[in-house]
């Protein structure tokens, strides 16, 4: 396989029922596993299931997370514990928005 092969995009159908292992997670999103790790000691993210990193299980929240923490990471340089606060920021607003949204429309 040459290298614009190995560029080209990975695709995943993410469902609710996504419990990805912590190797099936790093290989698909090719993240490190130390980095992963880290991620869930700051509070990035949280295993669906699993009580170490071998048992761990990922799911769909988790997944997106991690996309989005990696992107705050290499583009604002921003790091774990910056990465825990926006996702939980903007979790908040996603949610503050839904609530506006149901008052304007009763």
């Amino acid at each position: 396989m040459d290298n614009a092969q190995m560029d080209a995009l990975v695709g995943l159908l993410l469902d609710e029922n996504l419990a990805l292992s912590l190797n099936e997670l790093c290989r698909t999103c090719r993240l490190d596993s130390a980095w992963v790790v880290e991620m869930v000691e700051q509070g990035v993210v949280e295993p669906a299931a699993g009580a170490s990193p071998a048992e761990w299980r990922f799911d769909t929240v988790a997944f997106k997370r991690l996309q989005v923490a990696v992107r705050l990471q290499q583009d604002l340089d921003v790091n774990a514990a910056g990465a825990a606060l926006v996702l939980d920021l903007l979790e908040e607003l996603q949610t503050l928005r839904q609530k506006l949204r149901r008052l304007e429309a009763a």
